[in-house]
C-alpha cells in the first residue's frame, strides 16, 4: 500500500514540515548530486561517532558475497557528531528521496498542527538522531555510510498514529485502485514490516553490504511513540484514545 493521501486537521500552513522536505531536495540536488565526497563525508558512519574521528581516505568492506571491496570517505564536519544531524536531510537516490518526502508530506502536516511548529521541529530531530543511535548500535564498527529522512519520518508517523489512528489515509494498493484505510492500519502495517525486516537482518551487518536501516526505522519508529504519548500527557495531543476530524 502506497499512500498518496490522508484527512487533514484544520490549522495553518505547516511551514517546518514544508521547510524541512524543500531542505532535503536541494541538499540531494545542489550539493550531493554535483559530489560524492560530500555524501561521504556528511554521511553517519558509525565508526567515526563511537571513536570521534573522522575517518578519510580508502577503507575496506566485505560485500555478502564474501569479496572485500574499497570505499573512499571524505571529510566530514567537525565535531564528526554533527552528521546525526545531517545525514537525515540526505539522501541515497530519487526514489529514496522521493519516497521519504512523500511520507513527510501526507503525514508530517498534520503532526506539525497537532504540536506546534517550533515543537515539531525538536521531535522531527530528536527522532532522527534516536533512528541513527539505534542503528549504530547493530554495528558500532561499521564503516558504511548511512544517510537518510526515514528515521526521523517513522518518529512522524508513530506520532500521527498516537494522535490521528482513525484518520483516513487514501493508499494505491498493488498500483491498480486507491481506497481507504484508517491511519492505524496503514501505519501499522508499516511498523510491522519494519520490525519483522529489522529481526529478519539481524544476521546481515552493515559491514557485509548495507542496505535497508532497519534499526534506524524501529528506533525512530519507538522514540516517536514515546515522545508523542508523552507529550500528549502534557497537553501537546488529544486527550482521547482517538481523534477524528
Amino acid at each position: 500500500m502506497l499512500p498518496i493521501g490522508d484527512q487533514d486537521e484544520p490549522g495553518g500552513l505547516p511551514v517546518v514540515n514544508i521547510a524541512i522536505i524543500a531542505i532535503n531536495v536541494l541538499v540531494f540536488v545542489l550539493l550531493q548530486l554535483p559530489s560524492d565526497a560530500f555524501t561521504m563525508g556528511f554521511s553517519t558512519i558509525p565508526k567515526e561517532i563511537t571513536t570521534g574521528v573522522d575517518l578519510v581516505g580508502p577503507v575496506s568492506i566485505t560485500l555478502p558475497d564474501g569479496t572485500v571491496d574499497t570505499i573512499v570517505e571524505a571529510p566530514g564536519p567537525s565535531p564528526i557528531w554533527l552528521t546525526l544531524f545531517t545525514s537525515m536531510f540526505m539522501h541515497g537516490g530519487w526514489l529514496h528521496l522521493g519516497g521519504n518526502m512523500l511520507f513527510l508530506f501526507i503525514f508530517g502536516d498534520n503532526v506539525e498542527r497537532r504540536l506546534g511548529s517550533l515543537l515539531y521541529l525538536a521531535f522531527y530531530l530528536v527522532c532522527g538522531v534516536i533512528a541513527s543511535a539505534a542503528q549504530i548500535a547493530t554495528d558500532p564498527s561499521s564503516v558504511i555510510p548511512s544517510l537518510g529522512a526515514s528515521g526521523a519520518i517513522s518518529g512522524v508517523l508513530a506520532a500521527y498514529l498516537v494522535y490521528f489512528p482513525q484518520n483516513k489515509v487514501r493508499v494505491l494498493v498493488g498500483f491498480r485502485f486507491v481506497t481507504e484505510v484508517p491511519a492505524l492500519v496503514m501505519i501499522g502495517l508499516w511498523a510491522l514490516i519494519q520490525f519483522v525486516s529489522g529481526i529478519g537482518s539481524i544476521a546481515v551487518t552493515d559491514q557485509t553490504g548495507g542496505g535497508v536501516a532497519y534499526f534506524a526505522h524501529i528506533g525512530g519508529f519507538i522514540a516517536g511513540l514515546v515522545l508523542a504519548f508523552l507529550l500528549r500527557a502534557f497537553g501537546r495531543g488529544p486527550t482521547q484514545p482517538f481523534a477524528t476530524a
